[in-house]
Parts: structure tokens; C-alpha cells; sequence
């Protein structure tokens, strides 16, 4: 593994606190959809639960859902409207061995490995706070993940109002540096927008300045798309040869699209139902080693939510998840900054401006 990911320290269950800890406890969830009483409820950190004497590390976890113990003995991360009656869910409030529990938060520490840890959590980011070193370290971040990771971007609509931003974007999904992409009707529309006439929500743009009729432009696109009945469809019929969707499309990039109480339309693609959204937006991050959420409070506090501090890949190695949250709001921010995580890191300025230079950075554009 490449000296950009931390090793994980695994904790060492010798000590004499490990040995002497009770197994789980379980109870019979009583009804589907609801919890038996003192229910244990899942962190972002790497969590380990003794079962007939041995410690097994939760794979797949997520923040605030319950563990159920299968009949075969293995330990599934299941959000509580989901479980069934009967489901075995393990009980306890404590998380330093005392339940069988154990709540590992110092996997990565860097003094472990007597080296800079240079993915560490970092506080007080504010539009004070100098960026440049973050810039640095994304970027190398990114030029590993894009062929040993899983790079998945959380994207509001800021985007497809930017000639330069669509651009930028664009140039990333070309060389590479996206795996997925979660973000709503908005920036598709917009997008798509954008591609055929030049304009978002009817305003060029390079100028900003309105067209005439412009404000018919995305109800257009929108009518235009599901009458194809997919977007890919609609960039094949329309010849649309530039974008994100364009891009995402022409490298088969998977993406979840998720609705709003406010959209138009919307786009075929979009899923309206919020649980089924959620679901699908989960499939995508349980793939993700790195997260970059982009101008969309509600999506990026979603994701978050969904979004372990931690990975265990194929051949059993633990490394850790990188979240990233680029937005002008500090409060957006500081929100997922403080969400838990030991790789959280946030950044407080414009996103056109932000993924412009990243894609410079990273040699995806002039």
C-alpha cells in the first residue's frame, strides 16, 4: 500500500481487558422496523463485537444503525426501519469491552508508525484558514485512489451554473479521478442544460447574462430527456458532446440521482422516493475510499451519515475513508468536520474556483 494511506493498527486483543470481556448480548427485534430496548447503535470508527470468544471487526458499517448477528455468525449493519422480527440485534451502550463491544478509534494514529500521519483530522477550518497544503494532499490523494481507490463525488448544482466549473469536472471524469457521482435533478437539468444551450436556468454561462426565453430552457431539457426516456439516450439523439453527464455517460461512470420536494420534472433517472434514494445512495458509498461533497448541504450531511471512517478491502486490509467537504458555507463545514471522523477534512471557499484548480493540479486541464 502506498505511503499516502496510513497502516491500520488493529487492537491487540491479548490485553487482559479483550480476554476477560463478556460475548454479546442479543435480543429478538420485536417487530419489523423497531428495535428491541438498549440497542447498540454504530459509529464511524472500525467496531468490534466478541462473538463465541473471538472479536470480529463490523465491515460495511455506517453511522447510527443497529448490528444484527446472522445465523451463520457473521455481523451485518442494518439501519433499523430495515430489520425483521426476530432479527438477532446485539445490545449495549457501553464500547470499551465491557458489553463485547469495542469502538477502536486510534486505528490510524500516525505515532504508531513513527511517521507523519498526513491525513489527520484537523479543526477550526474557517474562510480564514490557508488552503494550499490541502490542495497538495488532495491531489495525492487522488492520484493514488484513481487506481487503487474508489473516488465518489457529492455534487450540488453550483457546478452547472460555471462554464469553467463544468469544464473542470468534465476533465476530472475524462482522466479518470471519478468512480461515482450522488447529486440531484438540479445538476443534471442544469448540465444538460448547459450542454445543448448554453445556459443555466436561462443565463449564459460564460457572461451570466439572461438569453431571451432562456427561463424555458430547462423545462425544455427536462421535457426533451423524458421524451427519450434517459439521459443517455438524450445525449445520443441530441449529439450532446460536452459536460458531466456527457462525461459520466461516455465512461460509464455509475451515478445516483436523487429527488426534491422542489424539482421540476424531474429527469428520468431521478428517484423520487427518499428511502429508496437513500438505499441507493448507500450502495455507492459502501464502494467509496474517498468522498468529496460539493455545495449541497442535504446531500453532503446525507452521505456523511452513511460513510465509515474506515474500508476493509478484498484481501481483508483495513484502510481509512477520506471525506472531503468544499462549500462557501462554514457552517456546512464545520457540520461534517465534526461528525466523528479522524479523515474528515473541510474546506471553506468556492467550489467553481475549487475544482477548477484541482483539475489543474492534477494535470486534467490547461
Amino acid at each position: 500500500m502506498s505511503s499516502v494511506i496510513p497502516l491500520y493498527h488493529a487492537p491487540d486483543f491479548a490485553e487482559e481487558r479483550f480476554l476477560s470481556a463478556p460475548n454479546v448480548v442479543t435480543a429478538p427485534a420485536p417487530m419489523d422496523g423497531v428495535a428491541p430496548d438498549g440497542f447498540h447503535s454504530t459509529s464511524m470508527f472500525p467496531e468490534y463485537f466478541k462473538v463465541d470468544g473471538r472479536w470480529l471487526l463490523l465491515e460495511n458499517s455506517r453511522m447510527d444503525a443497529s448490528v444484527v448477528l446472522t445465523p451463520d455468525g457473521t455481523l451485518q449493519v442494518m439501519v433499523n426501519r430495515s430489520l425483521k422480527q426476530g432479527d438477532r440485534v446485539i445490545l449495549g451502550r457501553r464500547e470499551t469491552c465491557e458489553d463485547g463491544i469495542y469502538v477502536h478509534t486510534t486505528g490510524f494514529d500516525a505515532a504508531a508508525d513513527g511517521v507523519e500521519d498526513r491525513f489527520v483530522f484537523r479543526q477550526g477550518r474557517s474562510r480564514e484558514t490557508a488552503f494550499a497544503k490541502d490542495y497538495d494532499r488532495l491531489i495525492e490523494l487522488l492520484q493514488y485512489e484513481r487506481d487503487h481507490g474508489n473516488i465518489l463525488w457529492v455534487m450540488g448544482p453550483a457546478f452547472s451554473f460555471d462554464d469553467s466549473a463544468r469544464r473542470a469536472m468534465a476533465a476530472l471524469i475524462e482522466k479518470g479521478y471519478a468512480h461515482g457521482l450522488l447529486s440531484g435533478n438540479a445538476l443534471a437539468t442544469h448540465d444538460l442544460e448547459g450542454a445543448r444551450y448554453h445556459t443555466a436556468l436561462g443565463q449564459d454561462l460564460y457572461t451570466q447574462s439572461p438569453v431571451p426565453n432562456g427561463h424555458y430552457h430547462h423545462l425544455e431539457i427536462i421535457n426533451q430527456v423524458r421524451r427519450c426516456g434517459s439521459i443517455k439516450k438524450f445525449i445520443e439523439e441530441y449529439g450532446i458532446d460536452n459536460g458531466i453527464m456527457h462525461s459520466l455517460v461516455k465512461h460509464n461512470v455509475p451515478f445516483v440521482l436523487t429527488s426534491s420536494i422542489r424539482d421540476d420534472g424531474p429527469l428520468p433517472e431521478v428517484i423520487a422516493d427518499a428511502y429508496e434514494g437513500q438505499a441507493a445512495m448507500g450502495a455507492m458509498v459502501k464502494k467509496a475510499t474517498t468522498v468529496i461533497c460539493l455545495a449541497t448541504a442535504l446531500h453532503t450531511i446525507a452521505t456523511g451519515n452513511m460513510t465509515p471512517s474506515y474500508r476493509v478491502m478484498e484481501d481483508g486490509t483495513v484502510r481509512p475513508v477520506y471525506l472531503y467537504c468544499i462549500d462557501a458555507a462554514e457552517f456546512v463545514v464545520n457540520k461534517l468536520v465534526d461528525r466523528g471522523s479522524l479523515c474528515s477534512v473541510g474546506m471553506v471557499t468556492n467550489v467553481q474556483d475549487f475544482i477548477t484548480r484541482l483539475a489543474k493540479g492534477l494535470g486534467a486541464m490547461d
